[in-house]
């Protein structure tokens, strides 16, 4: 967090009550024809009182840590909200996979190009925020989601082309894609020497910094850039998403990239920054190389789980009174490859427990992992100074250290990491000796490069308490029109909640999030696949994949990151071609 973005309310959300820099910036200039003569002598009651504006702050001016967004992107994440999801539907019709007959159609790149596959990928986070709103159950809202995107009384019963989405996949799937691979990750980088000599770029260096948070990302981009060496390489399961839907799909149907266009359903506003990374289209994983080919995003269109609330209320439906049951068959058809089809659907919800937490569980997948490769091994947890730090350490049976990890969550506890991490000080005495950084013992600049992994989340508490999910201001409201949820405390929606309630909302989206869990109770324990077998049954999906397309699972999973200076505060002069910018993005297919 940036030293001018300190406020006696900080609370880690960057939000209108914290006092930012961004309305000192645009205060309005006094109008020199009527300036003032300083010697001038008047009463009081003869002063006219300037009536500025209030200053806005909007998503983006602080998006991230310390609205530290350029004007390019400003103008990318501008055109990403419920109104561009409607306006897309209602500009191209759905292309038809299946005919009358019941086969489906060859050459579909052939047919007008105002038609397109709408694809969606939703968010475990956003179901459980809309089970607490509700009162229902997160398998509940995974029903009531899915009749909304593609059921007959959802978005597809209104709009000038009756268009909804084709697939509606959950992100669980994908996440468990990411988090074997995380794992092999830090296998590789433990036994490499990379982290010594940083010959090998195509690792990062220890301790490794998971990378599925845009928040924490944009803050290492634009605040330490020596952070960047530490970040995981791998997609987030959103990106990710992108990635599988639209090569899977252009490849078995035959059309471009471009005529598919994926929705991502997230707890969080700056995953709409990271749906706008260059590194995050088709250029990334094609293999034409056209310097004329305008780049296609994986991810189109990113929306928060207020935002669907709005889209459903734009069309005028009322999310509680869809069926809470599957979709027809008719409205799902299977996905265009039978292997691919089955790793998407019907693998079933992953559990999610406690000790996973609620940001994807990367952490407790690498421990485990490691623990059930070294039988006896033990698990041993320290709390940090408060509930959002935890260390791990993985004890053999002989009692000596294997890995040891830890957990990061809020901008405060990143700041005390990232001062851990920072490069010593080169010493400008004779001798070439290094000295530490002001303020650092020895003790204190070690601590944190002994770790193998670290699991990183900008919100406090994980992300269930995105800023982009329901608030209980919200939930009170959508039921405001409806009956009470089961727990009663449905109240004046104008009314501010208060820190104990705001707490209590928070336990409830989490209780959410982990009902998934009960829904598997019915499952026999001893069936359940051990995790290395698990792990063994997603490569072997990744591999296909990468050979169905033949392209490198290297392009396909993996991502970079780079140094970005930010034009927040400087002048106009200095400032991107934004009017070109949204040109560019506003092209057919999201391109840039």
């Amino acid at each position: 967090m940036s030293a001018i973005l300190s406020a006696d309310d900080l609370n880690d959300f960057i939000s209108p009550g914290v006092a930012c820099i961004k309305p000192v910036e645009t205060l309005p200039a006094k109008d020199a024809s009527k300036s003032d003569n300083p010697y001038e002598v008047t009463t009081e009651d003869q002063v006219e009182p300037e009536n500025l504006p209030p200053a806005q702050i909007s998503l983006t001016d602080c998006l991230a840590c310390s609205g530290c967004v350029t004007s390019a992107e400003a103008v990318l994440i501008s055109l990403q909200s419920h109104a561009e999801v409607l306006n897309t539907l209602d500009a191209h019709p759905e292309l038809p996979l299946i005919r009358e007959d019941g086969t489906s159609p060859q050459g579909l790149g052939t047919t007008s190009d105002e038609g397109r596959i709408f694809v969606a990928s939703v968010s475990p986070q956003v179901r459980a925020s809309l089970a607490a709103t509700y009162g229902i159950t997160e398998k509940e809202a995974t029903y009531m989601i899915n009749q909304f995107l593609s059921g007959p009384h959802g978005l597809k019963a209104g709009g000038k082309n009756g268009s909804g989405f084709l697939w509606v996949i959950d992100t669980n799937v994908l996440r468990e894609a990411v988090l074997a691979l995380t794992t092999d990750e830090v296998s590789e980088s433990l036994t490499s020497d990379s982290n010594i000599s940083g010959a090998n770029s195509a690792l990062p260096k220890r301790p490794i910094l998971s990378s599925a948070c845009p928040g924490w990302i944009c803050y290492a981009e634009k605040t330490h850039p020596f952070i960047l060496p530490h970040l995981s390489r791998l997609k987030s399961p959103q990106a990710l998403a992108g990635t599988f839907l639209k090569t899977v799909i252009s490849k078995s149907l035959g059309i471009s990239p471009s005529r598919i266009w994926h929705l991502a359903v997230m707890p969080c506003f700056d995953k709409k920054l990271e749906a706008s990374r260059e590194e995050l289209t088709d250029a990334s994983w094609t293999s034409a190389k056209d310097e004329h080919h305008t780049p296609v995003r994986d991810v189109d269109c990113v929306i928060t789980s207020r935002e669907l609330l709005s889209l459903a209320s734009s069309r005028g439906i009322s999310l509680p009174s869809l069926p809470f049951k599957p979709l027809p068959q008719s409205f799902t058809p299977p996905f265009p490859d039978k292997t691919l089809n089955s790793f998407l659907f019907s693998n079933g919800s992953p559990v999610q427990t406690t000790a996973e937490g609620t940001s994807g569980g990367y952490l407790y997948h690498v421990l485990q992992t490691f623990q059930a490769r070294n039988p006896g091994s033990e698990i041993v947890t320290q709390r940090g100074r408060n509930a959002d730090v935890v260390e791990y350490v993985l004890m053999s049976s002989e009692r000596t250290p294997i890995l040891k990890a830890a957990r990061y969550y809020g901008f405060r506890n990143i700041q005390n990491l990232v001062r851990k991490l920072k490069p010593a000080r080169a010493s400008r005495l004779p001798g070439g000796n290094r000295r530490q950084p002001v303020g650092r013992s020895a003790a204190a600049a070690g601590s944190g490069t002994d770790y193998a992994y670290v699991e990183v989340m900008a919100c406090p508490g994980g992300c269930t308490n995105g800023g982009g999910q329901i608030r209980i201001e919200d939930a009170r409201e959508a039921n405001s029109s409806v009956q009470p949820t089961a727990s009663g405390e449905v109240s004046d929606p104008s009314s501010k909640p208060t820190p104990h309630e705001q707490r209590t909302w928070l336990a409830r989206v989490d209780e959410a999030y982990y009902s998934a869990e009960s829904d598997s109770e019915h499952e026999i324990e001893s069936q359940s696949p051990s995790i290395l077998e698990k792990e063994d049954k997603i490569h072997r999906a990744l591999h296909y994949w990468s050979d169905f397309m033949d392209i490198s699972l290297s392009k396909l999973a993996y991502t970079t990151y780079r140094e970005v200076e930010s034009d927040v505060g400087k002048p106009q002069t200095a400032v991107n071609d934004t009017t070109r910018v949204a040109e560019l993005a506003g092209k057919i297919g999201g391109g840039w």
